[in-house]
């Protein structure tokens, strides 16, 4: 009797425990690879292929996505590669299988899915054509993301090293059966679709007729996770798939002739979740035939009409509702609406694909009399100067902020190219390097920037930061303006550059946005952002302030403590501009470099300026636009100066101080 009492009480505690977890794993869906695939030294499950999550049945018929591009421009060819049945995909693409198919069509190919081991796999073969093919580059480039490197190493004997032309690999391409539970709730199929550039959640799940709650279910997504191109999304299907026809892509709008109206809250939140251009962006352009072919993908959407011409300071902008203000500096994916949805086509056929062997040589092998600072060269590439930045981590923001705009004083992104997990942008070559070098870094090995050089300069970042913030489309917030930032050319006009942390103002909260995640420079951060991380266009002011700052004393935005914010120099400036003796404080708070050849009137008020855009407040700064319309002022006063003008009896200089 004690012993069925015992198994009655481990039954009833163990059984709901036992159940628990067993509901658990019937409704486990598939983790997102997250793009995690793009390290080959990362040995991570997820990247060998989507978890097998029942053994009964083994096998199920599943589907993949494939953008036909040269050589892949038919459905025998693309059957072959993917090892499919060409009449099926005619049926299902409403396509003949031997006709070439336009370039950039979505094909929709059906497989057999099978476990292999722990995983789920459809296994294709792929014999190595050219010098130079790598797990890499046949898993991203050959195959478009359908398998992995840490899979094809896996599943054939050839350490990477000793592949060589005519070697014939398994490629294991990734496929899932549905759940038990999806299975319950009516999916017979999964499809393996491949994300890219301006896709949403939204989107797809429209694209394919399923509710976005099943789709993020299906790859454990939440509404807020990032997700990227060319990493699969698995479609929980309830039919067999059909032809996929993209929506047709809406008219573009002319360019506003005033700054576009605080956009609209609306939409669900999910609506927002772009796919982001990761590391391997320029991996997914080549394909491998004869010699690595270059190709791109091309959404098929129109055009977008840019506005190249900074409207003039003498027509402002209306004021914005929302005027509070500051910025995330934070590298999170999720931060901007990534590639602009009518502006794809425009900015990837206005970018040159540099093939390595060409950086190398612009470079003299990243030689370092080449080196400019840190991981930025200086090359040469037919016959024009650039520079080139190299970069390992995500470079998303950058190429979504500076191919949908155009600004004179903004840095112009002209190509890149991708190598071995590295990647390589061009950029303009700015011959005079940052603003922080001619007032910092070599000061004492320059001639010093004259005061109408300094206006110009500032005249430039902030012509430049008003188009973001009022004329952009959408707006942005750039989120890292700092002197080092800020390039000069051989005139020594102003470029701003480094557009990694840029965000779009054009979301559900407009001017309004909140970070968990506080990322910046010290000396350049407003308080609101560093203590509540509160982020409107307001953050970009704050740090213009701090740059015109610099411009006028030659300090850095922090002492070398750095620490206290008495040792900001955004700080600095009210102990200067206030009390007795405002004069003689002034005098010598202003760069001893300059030597005294400035009007001390026009400084002072340039000072003044400054110290608005550093306001605790950030209700009391003043907008860019308003900022600009001063410096203009302040701009023309110093053109007509003459260094021959008394400078100390400035009737703007209040009497008394």
């Amino acid at each position: 009797m004690a012993a069925d009492t015992r198994s009655q009480l481990l039954l009833t505690f163990f059984l709901p425990l036992h159940l628990s977890l067993l509901a658990l794993l019937l409704h486990a869906q598939q983790e997102y690879l997250n793009n995690r695939q793009l390290n080959c030294g990362n040995s991570d499950n997820i990247t060998r292929g989507f978890a097998c999550n029942r053994s009964d049945p083994p096998a199920c018929q599943s589907y993949l996505t494939f953008r036909s591009n040269a050589p892949y421009i038919s459905l025998a060819i693309i059957g072959y590669l993917l090892r499919s049945d060409p009449s099926i995909m005619a049926t299902l693409n409403n396509l003949t299988d031997v006709e070439p198919i336009p370039s950039d069509t979505q094909i929709i190919s059906p497989v057999n899915c099978s476990c292999v081991g722990k995983f789920y796999q459809h296994n294709a073969s792929y014999t190595l054509k050219t010098q130079g093919e790598t797990y890499f580059t046949v898993a991203n480039e050959t195959y478009q993301g359908l398998s992995t490197c840490q899979a094809l190493e896996a599943q054939n004997p050839y350490p990477e090293r000793a592949l060589q032309i005519g070697m014939k690999l398994v490629v294991p391409l990734r496929c899932a059966c549905p759940t038990p539970a999806q299975s319950a709730a009516g999916i017979r199929y999964l499809l393996n679709y491949m994300a890219t550039w301006g896709d949403t959640i939204s989107e797809i799940a429209g694209l394919f007729g399923v509710t976005e709650q099943s789709l993020l279910e299906a790859n454990e997504l939440h509404e807020d996770s990032t997700i990227f191109p060319f990493n699969p999304i698995l479609i929980p299907l309830t039919k067999e798939p059909s032809k996929i026809v993209l929506p047709t892509a809406a008219p573009p709008p002319a360019p506003p002739s005033t700054p576009p109206a605080a956009p609209v809250s609306g939409g669900s939140s999910s609506s927002k979740k772009w796919v982001f251009v990761g590391v391997g962006l320029g991996a997914v352009l080549l394909v491998s035939l004869g010699a690595v072919a270059f190709w791109a993908f091309y959404c098929r959407i129109p055009k977008v009409k840019r506005n190249q011409e900074t409207l003039p300071v003498s027509a402002p902008p209306k004021k914005k509702a929302v005027e509070s203000s500051s910025t995330d500096y934070s590298v999170q994916p999720t931060d901007t609406s990534s590639w602009s949805v009518h502006g794809i086509r425009e900015a990837i056929d206005s970018l040159t694909i540099y093939k390595y062997e060409e950086m190398q040589k612009a470079t003299g092998s990243f030689a370092q009399e080449s080196n400019i600072r840190g991981s930025v060269y200086r090359g040469k590439f037919r016959g024009d100067d650039a520079a080139v930045k190299v970069v390992k981590e995500d470079f998303s923001s950058e190429i979504n902020v500076l191919k949908i705009i155009n600004h004179s004083n903004i840095i112009r992104l002209s190509g890149f190219c991708v190598h071995e997990g590295n990647s390589y942008l061009v950029y303009e070559y700015a011959e005079n390097g940052s603003l922080s070098d001619w007032l910092h870094t070599h000061k004492d090995l320059q001639p010093s920037l004259s005061w109408k050089q300094r206006v110009q300069i500032a005249h430039n970042i902030a012509d430049a930061i008003n188009y973001l913030h009022n004329y952009a489309n959408p707006p942005y917030i750039h989120k890292n303006l700092k002197s080092s930032n800020i390039l000069l050319d051989g005139s020594f006009r102003a470029k701003i550059s480094n557009f990694r942390l840029a965000r779009s103002m054009d979301d559900d909260e407009g001017q309004l946005q909140l970070t968990r995640r506080v990322v910046g420079t010290h000396g350049y951060m407003p308080p609101e952002y560093i203590e509540n991380g509160v982020i409107t266009p307001k953050l970009d002011v704050f740090a213009f302030g701090v740059i015109m700052l610099e411009l006028l004393s030659g300090r850095e935005a922090a002492g070398q403590e750095g620490k206290d914010r008495g040792d900001l120099l955004s700080s600095a400036i009210n102990q200067v501009l206030d009390g007795d003796g405002v004069k003689d404080k002034f005098k010598g708070f202003i760069d001893s470099a300059m030597r005294n050849e400035y009007p001390l009137d026009l400084a002072f008020s340039m000072a003044e300026l400054a110290r608005r855009c550093v306001a605790y407040d950030l209700n009391s700064r003043p907008a860019m636009y308003e900022v600009l319309m001063m410096l203009s002022g302040i701009l023309s006063s110093s053109l007509d100066w003459d260094s021959s003008d008394e400078l100390n009896d400035s009737q703007s200089m209040r009497s008394g101080r």
